[in-house]
C-alpha cells in the first residue's frame, strides 16, 4: 500500500503541473474579468454577498459566480467527488466540509494552496480550525468559518444542583443533576452524523482517538474505539439511554429537536451548536417561546469526561479549496484570500450565524453584540478536535452511526463491536 500511496502523491504532483499549464488560458475571451465559480453550501445568502464584494474589490481581475450545493453534507461530498474525479475544470472554489477533505485530497483532487497564502491566511486561525484544514500534515484548504458545540444550560437547574458553572463541569455532574431533578439532557440520539460528532468528542475528551496509525491506507489504518477512552464514551452514551435521560424521542432527536426539548419545562443541559441563541431569540420574538425561558438559558464550554482533563469539543465549519483541474487556480487562491479575510468572516458570522475561524474576528463589536457567548465559542474552537481524518471517513462514520444507535442499547461491548464491524467493512467483508 506504500507503493499505492506513492503513486497517489505522483498523481497529485502531475495534476498540479497540469493546472499550472492551464493558467495561460484563464482569462476570459473578451479580455474582461475571469469568471470564477464558487460551489457554496446552503446559507442565508452571506457567501453570495462576499462573492459580490470580493469581485468588486478585485479591480476587474475576476468575478465570482456562486453555485449552490445540496443541503445534505453527504450529498455535497458525493457531488464534489464525482466532479473532481472527472476533472471538472469549473471547480475553481469549493466550500468543503472538513471531514471529507482527506478523501478529496489523498487522490490529488485538490490543488495545493500557495505557501504565502497559507502563512497569511492561517496566522490568525484558531487551532481546531487549523487542524481541520490539513491532510497528512499539509494545508490543502483555507479555513473560512468554523463551528463548535457549547454546553447550554438552564440556570435554574444548575443552581438547584449546586453546580458552579464558572468552572468546568463533567458529564457525570450534568447526568446526576438531570436525573435528580427529573429533567432531560439535550443530546442528539438520531442515527446520523451527529452521533459520530458526539462519540468522537467523547473519545477525544477522554484522551483517546477513534483512528490511529497511518490513516491513508486500509492496511495501516488502525481503529482505537475498543479502548479505555471508547469505554468511557460508551458509559456516558449508554447511561443517558438506559436512564431515559435523553427524553422520549431520543432515537430520532437531532439538533433542532434537542433544542425544542431543552426550551421546554423538562430542559436542563444540552450540547449543541451556537445557532441555539439566535434561534431562541427568534422564537421569543414570534411568541413561541417565553422571554423567561430565554432569561434562564446560559452557556459554557463542552462538558469534560474526566474532571482533570480539558474537553475536546466537536469541530465543524467550512474550508475553501481549489480543484486540481481548475483553469484559474492563481485567481481562485487570490479570491479565497479575500473571502477568508477576518473582516469578512466577522460579517458572515453576524449575517449567517456561522462562527469565524479567525481569532481576531471575535474582537469585532458586531460579533460580540450578536453573540455574547463569543468567548466560549473562541475558546472551544481553540481546543476542538476534528472528526477522524482519513479518506475512509464515510465508512467509519456510517459504522459508528449504525452501531451506537439506539443509545439505550449502547453498553460496555459497543466499542469492541463497532470496531470489529468497521474493520470488516474496510476489509470488504461486510456492507454498511
Amino acid at each position: 500500500m506504500r507503493a499505492e500511496h506513492h503513486r497517489r502523491r505522483l498523481r497529485t504532483a502531475a495534476l498540479a503541473s497540469i493546472g499550472a499549464l492551464m493558467l495561460a488560458g484563464c482569462a476570459s475571451d473578451d479580455g474582461g474579468p475571469t469568471e470564477l465559480t464558487w460551489y457554496i453550501n446552503p446559507d442565508n445568502g452571506g457567501q453570495a454577498t462576499i462573492a459580490e464584494q470580493c469581485s468588486a474589490d478585485s479591480g476587474g481581475k475576476y468575478t465570482i459566480t456562486t453555485s449552490l450545493l445540496p443541503r445534505d453534507a453527504a450529498t455535497q461530498r458525493e457531488q464534489l467527488a464525482r466532479r473532481l474525479a472527472a476533472g471538472d475544470r469549473s471547480m475553481d472554489i469549493m466550500s468543503l466540509d472538513p471531514p471529507f477533505i482527506p478523501e478529496l485530497a489523498e487522490p490529488g483532487f485538490l490543488a495545493a494552496p500557495p505557501q504565502e497564502l497559507v502563512e497569511t491566511a492561517t496566522q490568525d486561525t484558531l487551532e481546531g480550525a487549523q487542524a481541520g484544514a490539513q491532510w497528512d500534515g499539509e494545508y490543502v484548504s483555507i479555513p473560512f468559518w468554523a463551528n463548535t458545540q457549547l454546553l447550554w444550560y438552564r440556570k435554574s437547574v444548575a443552581e438547584a444542583a449546586g453546580l458552579d458553572m464558572t468552572q468546568p463541569v463533567t458529564w457525570e455532574q450534568i447526568i446526576t443533576a438531570a436525573k435528580d431533578q427529573d429533567k432531560y439532557l439535550g443530546v442528539q440520539g438520531v442515527q446520523g452524523e451527529s452521533m459520530t460528532v458526539w462519540v468522537n468528542s467523547l473519545v477525544e475528551s477522554a484522551g483517546g482517538s477513534i483512528v490511529k496509525g497511518d490513516p491513508a491506507s486500509v492496511d495501516t489504518l488502525e481503529l482505537a474505539l475498543d479502548s479505555e477512552a471508547g469505554g468511557k464514551a460508551a458509559g456516558i452514551v449508554g447511561t443517558i439511554g438506559e436512564e431515559g435521560l435523553g427524553g422520549p424521542g431520543i432515537d430520532t432527536q437531532d439538533e433542532n429537536a434537542a433544542m425544542e426539548q431543552f426550551r421546554g419545562e423538562n430542559g436542563s443541559f444540552m450540547v449543541n451548536w451556537p445557532f441555539i441563541y439566535s434561534a431562541t431569540q427568534g422564537a421569543v420574538a414570534e411568541g413561541s417561546v417565553e422571554q423567561s425561558v430565554m432569561d434562564d438559558i446560559a452557556w459554557t464550554t463542552w462538558p469534560r469526561v474526566d474532571a482533570d482533563t480539558p474537553s475536546a469539543p466537536p469541530l465543524g465549519g467550512i474550508n475553501l479549496g481549489v480543484g486540481a483541474s481548475s483553469e484559474n487556480q492563481d485567481l481562485a487562491w487570490e479570491a479565497i484570500e479575500c473571502i477568508s479575510d477576518p473582516a469578512n468572516q466577522a460579517k458572515y458570522m453576524v449575517s449567517d450565524g456561522n462562527p469565524a475561524a479567525a481569532s481576531s474576528a471575535y474582537e469585532d463589536k458586531a460579533v460580540q453584540e450578536a453573540y455574547p457567548m463569543y468567548e466560549a465559542i473562541r475558546e472551544s474552537l481553540d481546543s476542538a478536535a476534528p472528526r477522524p481524518q482519513t479518506p475512509y471517513y464515510n465508512e467509519i462514520s456510517s459504522g459508528i452511526q449504525q452501531e451506537w444507535t439506539p443509545i439505550h442499547e449502547v453498553n460496555e461491548n459497543t466499542p469492541a463491536n463497532s470496531q470489529e464491524f468497521i474493520d470488516s467493512v474496510l476489509k470488504g467483508e461486510s456492507l454498511l
